[in-house]
């Protein structure tokens, strides 16, 4: 806080002492007919390179401009332009704007169909918010613009325009999202700092950053997703950032209700409510949601109940204080892996009728945002988590027949609270205007984890046999983390800028508690060897300091296009699975140790309006001391078993592409339809390096798949929409190994698979009918190998499922 109070006094100093005769201006678009704020909206000074857009709530800043007269424009597809001449003085000014649409009568639905015409995904700005997004490889969703089926977050459909990401489909109800880049584990999505409006909620952050709780589609207004360059502001994690950004209510209206009803195949129920709206000062948005279903497999059933309420109150423009809170509460059977053989034979069969999982989630965030001044702003962001998942089952290899007995339970609580404090800067050098970030984070976290034997019913039975001392293990894993980060942007030009940055960090993590351990002995009587059973104390103790730098070029050559490049290094610590895991698939190294390296990427980007935009990059991944699985042979028994270790040192390269076009409107942009294609390709060429370990020498990396195609076409007319997508993914390995095929089925290769989808929307008034079919054709493949929850073996993806939702606003 000592640190907090000095950034806040030294940069107020410098706010008021320097740059006395510069302006901002600020302002919001909205729209004439409704009053709803226009995002995306281009303001600018003509005859200059000064520029920006408006966010989500149509405001707008321009920054470090010298007072005098200028002619102040606004811009936005499919409304009338504006340009006014205004007389600049020194501090803030204001200036409002509101857009007509350029047909002059439309009723709410057609303009709201028109909204709906913008292509699906667009690109952070230089500085949104709290950060700095120059020359970052990034791509925001826009959940509004797409056709899927939102209520089961269908993560093929939602993330179909990002290249290169690698989606696990074991979990047909959308419960967990599962998605990798650039060669890295898709599990949980642990290699991407996952964010909720911009606060950590994964499992614990620093050393167990699993995301079982995953904000549900309906309530998301956009995601934000920041490859690895993120690790300079969000965490070192070689992934990048995803961020879910929450809807808000309307400002335009004190109550605003949406229903949404959906029901689909295999019994498939959800439900989604939602409130919000803005009175006076006080903004405030609610949901609730509840689903269920049988599963497409037997003994995959599942009932979930999900809560959300934000409350923020604004002040004056300069202060604005967010509460919110989040909860997630669901109980899953699952129906357990399968081999080789068992899904040829039939990948709806479930060998696993004893295996459940749960999770609790209880999540809430304090967040201030302050303009202290026209150049100084700061973000303070207080958050915590109280939460705990529990899986109970067998977890014994997969051809082996559940003949009953004590089941596998692991039982997690965590407890984690953190703040991040961020000020933005402005300023001007060598005459062209600047922007510094600086920020501080704090991080706890505390996670009680228990594995032992649990009861030998069939039922979701979540105790342990020996609740005071579980058979397993228990321990508690404390660790903090204190980091301090700093990026630059620097325009040398009006077109061209560079971003330098740098993050210092400060892990601990301990270890504290005690695990089971058997060893052979010779039996009195009868002199074999048999299991000795006994306790082992654990303490383990691990500091580490280290400092991480990055750099960012970008050279805007024109207003539609822009060359641009980065560098960041990365780091992951190891978590509480690669240091104490009771799983009768996998033994741990002890000395297993933390992942180094860094991402580096280059390329081409632009777009015209709502016309075309598209992505062309070059990358290269360095992962030193990568940790992964490889099969081994007991000395003693000849058993195999999958040891996870640092195996090697892995090399990552390829490109990344993405286009969309709206044909009808570059042939004619008045049309009130749209057709929209677009298409993202990948090449990932990942190979182990730098190993003692013949066995991995020059092998490719698992759960990369070589190739990554997506591709799909839009129709809209007024409020109609059609959609049809295609997705191909290459076949790659499930370890280190290479491994074909195990009798065990934890390794093997993971065959290539291709997926359409179609989807299709109608609106009248308040109300609109969705429908649709997930993989048309019923392609019989699956994603995933598993090691243990919720295999082990093949996790089947699901074969063809039908969805209709109806839904109304109020």
């Amino acid at each position: 806080m000592r640190i907090t109070l000095l950034f806040h006094i030294l940069f107020s100093l410098m706010s008021a002492a320097a740059f006395c005769q510069q302006a901002t201006i600020t302002g919001k678009v909205i729209s004439s007919t409704d009053k709803n704020p226009i995002e995306g909206a281009k303001v600018f000074l003509q005859n200059t390179s000064v520029s920006t857009l408006t966010d989500a709530r149509g405001k707008y800043t321009i920054s470090d401009i010298d007072s005098g007269e200028y002619d102040l424009g606004v811009f936005y597809y499919g409304s009338k332009s504006q340009l006014i001449r205004i007389t600049i003085k020194s501090g803030n000014n204001i200036q409002n704007f509101e857009m007509e649409e350029i047909r002059q009568v439309l009723d709410e639905v057609k303009i709201d169909g028109n909204k709906e015409q913008n292509l699906g995904v667009r690109r952070l700005n230089g500085v949104e918010g709290a950060g700095i997004y120059e020359a970052k490889k990034n791509e925001v969703i826009l959940l509004s613009n797409i056709t899927a089926n939102l209520s089961t977050n269908n993560s093929r459909q939602i993330y179909s325009e990002v290249p290169g990401l690698n989606i696990w489909e074991s979990d047909g109800a959308g419960l967990q999202l599962g998605i990798g880049a650039r060669g890295l584990d898709p599990n949980r999505t642990s290699n991407f700092n996952v964010r909720q409006n911009g606060y950590d909620i994964s499992a614990d952050a620093l050393g167990y950053p699993e995301s079982y709780y995953t904000p549900p589609a309906e309530a998301v207004e956009k995601i934000e997703v920041v490859r690895g360059a993120a690790s300079l502001q969000y965490g070192t994690q070689f992934g990048g950032l995803l961020n879910f950004i929450m809807k808000k209510g309307p400002e335009s209206k004190p109550f605003e209700l949406t229903a949404r009803q959906t029901v689909g195949s295999y019994g498939f129920w959800n439900t989604f409510v939602s409130a919000g709206g803005t009175k006076q000062k006080i903004n405030y948005y609610t949901f609730y949601q509840h689903k269920q279903g049988n599963g497409w497999r037997p003994n995959s059933g599942f009932d979930l109940n999900m809560a959300y309420g934000s409350l923020t109150y604004t002040s004056l423009q300069r202060l604005s204080i967010t509460f919110q809170y989040s909860f997630m509460q669901y109980i899953a059977q699952q129906p357990g892996g399968l081999t080789d053989a068992y899904f040829e034979e039939n990948p709806r069969q479930s060998i696993r009728e004893r295996n459940w999982f749960q999770v609790n989630w209880n999540l809430m965030a304090i967040v201030l945002d302050y303009k202290i001044s026209d150049n100084l702003y700061v973000n303070i962001r207080n958050f915590g988590l109280l939460g705990g998942r529990d899986a109970v089952g067998n977890l014994q290899r997969i051809d082996r027949v559940d003949n009953g007995g004590p089941r596998d339970l692991f039982v997690d609580d965590f407890h984690n609270f953190g703040n991040e404090t961020r000020l933005l800067y402005r300023y001007k050098a060598f005459k062209q205007p600047s922007v510094l970030l600086t920020g501080l984070r704090f991080y706890h976290g505390l996670t009680d984890r228990k594995q032992g034997v649990g009861s030998d019913s069939s039922d979701a039975d979540f105790k342990f046999n020996n609740p005071r001392q579980p058979d397993g293990s228990d321990y508690d894993f404390p660790g903090e983390n204190i980091s301090v980060f700093a990026e630059n942007i620097f325009n040398v030009n009006e077109k061209f800028s560079l971003t330098p940055g740098v993050r210092v960090e400060y892990i601990k993590t301990i270890a504290d508690g005690y695990y089971q351990d058997k060893v052979l002995v010779p039996d009195p009587e009868t002199g074999l060897a048999v299991d000795s059973t006994f306790y082992v104390d654990e303490y383990r103790d691990r500091k580490r300091v280290f400092l991480f730098a990055g750099v960012g070029l970008s050279y805007k050559a024109s207003d539609d296009l822009e060359w641009y490049a980065n560098f960041s290094q990365n780091y992951r610590s190891i978590n509480f699975n690669d240091i104490r895991v009771d799983n009768p698939n996998l033994t741990v190294d002890e000395n297993i140790s933390d992942e180094r390296g860094f991402n580096s990427d280059m390329g081409i980007r632009g777009s015209k309006n709502s016309l075309f935009n598209y992505d062309v990059s070059l990358f290269y991944l360095q992962y030193n001391d990568r940790i992964g699985n490889i099969l081994k042979v007991d000395d003693e028994t000849f058993r195999i078993y999958r040891y996870r270790t640092n195996v090697a040192d892995s090399r990552h390269f390829g490109f990344e592409s993405f286009g969309e076009i709206d044909l009808l409107k570059m042939v004619k942009p008045e049309s009130s339809s749209g057709l929209n294609i677009f298409g993202n390709l990948s090449f990932i060429h990942a190979t182990y390096i730098h190993t003692d370990n013949p066995a991995i020498k020059g092998n490719m990396v698992e759960l990369v798949p070589e190739w990554n195609f997506k591709t799909g076409i839009s129709f809209n007319h007024k409020n109609f929409r059609l959609s049809y997508q295609y997705s191909y993914t290459s076949d790659q390995f499930s370890d280190a190994t290479n491994a074909v095929q195990t009798p065990s089925a934890v390794e093997g290769i993971i065959p290539a698979y291709q997926v359409m989808d179609i989807g299709l929307s109608y609106a009248y008034k308040w109300a609109m009918v969705e429908m649709g079919i997930n993989n048309l054709t019923n392609e019989m493949y699956f994603t995933r190998r598993a090691t243990g929850y919720p295999g082990p073996g093949i996790i089947p993806s699901d074969g063809r499922a039908f969805y209709l939702t109806l839904s109304g606003k109020f």
